[in-house]
């Protein structure tokens, strides 16, 4: 029941964008606020009070600006587009199954055992291209690949987190990317070269940092010989490439021939792609299986997701136009006009310290995208959404309390201040300060 209840909410939202109704959009809340109830009574125990928690100081402080039930409705509506995305772009894994890439990406990856460095390129890689599409279920699968083979953790920590949290900052299949650039009114097409650009600058520098690493660290002995790889494989791991490459390309052609929304853009192209690998496929009846799956496991498994991105979508709504956010945008405009490295800084070290303490990316970051003026930063509002975005990225990799860091901490047996810190704290330190540089020159 749940299934359709969330469906239904994503559905009836699309059909919002495009007719505009002011009756519908009330609609589309109260079926999003029963998918935040449904959801609370599955979730975890941590983000199900953190969820509580966070909706319900949004509401109180929203109400307090006398702004009222319009408001609050304002506020989740306005972190709808997300939920939609989050529930919707799984469907893309549909065509990545029933095509054979997983078995492909396996062989590949074990082909490379028994080469260190080869092996790292390999996981950060798969984890860059296929991170935007099966987003941490990308992370879930290359584990189960790994996983017999014991890999050490610090490898699979630095693998792991390098691979996934450079993707963060450059697909618009993540929530992170589609939620700074509807807040800052960024198109994608003007985005996408500068994010992919930093997130691949990231990439080589976790693989020359574990370059330097393994010399120090030989773990050549612990992995297995080489195994056999067929051609037809590799052409299985070209192909997965070029699928991510055309879906991007599809998505730049539409945002510029129609001005959409990228978020809606996205859940459009999730919802096609695989009724239209159905309809070329030759047994169309194989893709029942996958979709019923997706209605009956893949969307009741996101209570944790649901309750956390909508529940902190309305505090950073909420937040808007405060007292405490009014003081802090004034202190960060103030820092900007001395210095910008000062500034960036102060950025990161706030949402760091937002995040480190369980409170999720999206309060943090949307509460800056939606309180700050690029203009009074004395910057552009593609600076600052590649500011926000590396920042993002960051904190996803160091706070413990971040999905990736939970999941990674836990695949790898160590603490997440370990897999944060500890693993990856020199190669965020430096993506971080090469970030800073390149955002202060595009200004």
């Amino acid at each position: 029941m749940r299934s359709y209840l969330i469906l239904g909410m994503c559905a009836l939202y699309l059909i919002q964008y495009f007719v505009e109704l002011q009756w519908l959009q009330l609609v589309v809340v109260g079926l999003s606020l029963l998918a935040f109830l449904g959801s609370a009574l599955k979730a975890d125990r941590f983000p199900r009070w953190l969820g509580i928690v966070m909706m319900t100081a949004g509401i109180i402080i929203e109400w307090k600006k006398g702004t009222g039930v319009n408001g609050i409705s304002d506020g989740i509506f306005l972190i709808l587009p997300l939920i939609c995305l989050l529930t919707l772009a799984p469907l893309l894994s549909i065509p990545l199954k029933l095509s054979g890439y997983f078995d492909s990406i396996a062989l590949v990856l074990r082909n490379l055992l028994h080469q260190p460095k080869k092996l790292y390129a390999g996981i950060t890689g798969t984890l860059f291209i296929l991170g935007p599409i099966l987003n941490l279920g990308s992370v879930r699968i290359i584990n189960e690949f790994l996983e017999d083979l014991k890999l050490p953790s610090a490898m699979s920590a630095k693998s792991y987190l390098v691979g996934f949290s450079t993707a963060v900052m450059w697909s618009p299949y993540f929530a992170s990317v589609s939620l700074v650039l509807h807040y800052l009114n960024v198109p994608f097409k003007a985005y996408i070269l500068y994010g992919l650009g930093l997130s691949l600058l990231a990439l080589l520098v976790g693989n020359i940092l574990f370059a330097v690493w393994e010399k120090r660290h030989s773990i050549t002995k612990v992995l297995p010989a080489k195994a056999p790889l067929q051609k037809a494989h590799r052409n299985q791991f070209i192909k997965l490439v070029l699928f991510v490459v055309l879906l991007m390309g599809l998505c730049l052609f539409i945002e510029a021939m129609t001005n959409w929304s990228m978020i809606v853009i996205v859940c459009l192209v999730s919802i096609i792609a695989p009724l239209f690998y159905g309809i070329l496929s030759k047994d169309k009846k194989r893709l029942i299986t996958p979709l019923v799956d997706f209605r009956d496991r893949s969307v009741p498994m996101m209570n944790n997701e649901i309750m956390l991105f909508m529940s902190a979508g309305m505090l950073a709504f909420a937040m808007k136009g405060t007292t405490a956010a009014n003081g802090v945008s004034d202190f960060l405009v103030g820092l900007s006009h001395q210095s910008f490295f000062l500034f960036a800084l102060a950025v990161m070290v706030i949402v760091l310290g937002i995040t480190y303490i369980g409170i999720h990316q999206i309060a943090a970051v949307g509460a800056l995208a939606m309180q700050l003026n690029p203009a009074e930063l004395g910057m552009s509002n593609l600076g600052l959404a590649l500011l926000l975005l590396l920042t993002w990225s960051i904190s996803t990799a160091l706070s413990p309390f971040s999905g990736l860091n939970l999941m990674v901490s836990r695949f790898a047996g160590i603490s997440g201040v370990q897999v944060g810190l500890r693993s990856n704290g020199i190669h965020l330190t430096v993506v971080a300060l090469i970030g800073i540089a390149i955002i202060s020159f595009i200004g």
